[in-house]
């Protein structure tokens, strides 16, 4: 996966406003439409443009690899993670040597700082466009120091591929069903003109 110089430059991956996380107080036999939501964790991304997100609330996972051939280094640098000044959170990869790969970016986690076991998850992202880009919202069982991958188990509520414009992906993973054979299904946003 390479990204073309004329775009890694201006890509961003925007968290827009408010990353929203509740969850249901209601029991489980009751119907969907009857859940009283309660608000438990959010984060609006409020502050000072170049600031870094607050580290109450998020951790900077540093390095490469992570199992998917990425090209891009993760750093804790604001030129690759920080708010914009408009409550928004910008993750933005630029194309420059560092430590052996050909780009920086950026990758945050809630690890060690809060976790659920169930609820409603939400987030509003801008999503960007080009070859080698993918992003994704998605959840990973807290218990995967001491057990591994997949075995934690992963909830992908949302990847997309750079180079497929509105569609997006959600996927489970776990043992026997991981990597490239997980539970999927693909859903295509509609064109906005």
């Amino acid at each position: 996966m390479t990204l073309p110089k004329s775009v890694s430059s201006a890509l961003r991956f925007t968290c827009l406003s408010a990353f929203v996380l509740t969850f249901a107080v209601s029991g489980c036999s009751q119907d969907a439409s009857e859940f009283e939501w309660i608000l438990v964790w959010e984060d609006e991304f409020e502050g000072p443009a170049g600031q870094s997100p607050d580290p109450e609330k998020w951790n900077f996972d540093i390095g490469t690899g992570w199992g998917n051939n990425q090209l891009e280094y993760d750093t804790d640098s604001p030129d690759n993670v920080s708010l914009d000044g408009e409550g928004n959170l910008a993750i933005v990869a630029r194309e420059e040597e560092f430590l052996g790969s050909q780009y920086t970016s950026g990758r945050i986690t809630t690890k060690g700082l809060f976790e659920k076991t169930r609820g409603r998850f939400e987030a509003r992202i801008k999503l960007p466009v080009g070859q080698g880009i993918w992003p994704a919202f998605w959840l990973l069982g807290s218990n995967i120091d001491t057990v591994g991958w997949p075995e934690c188990g992963e909830i992908d509520i949302m990847e997309y591929l750079g180079h497929e414009p509105r569609k997006v992906h959600g996927s489970i993973h776990g043992p026997g069903y991981s990597g490239g054979n997980p539970v999927t299904s693909s859903y295509v946003l509609n064109d906005p003109g």
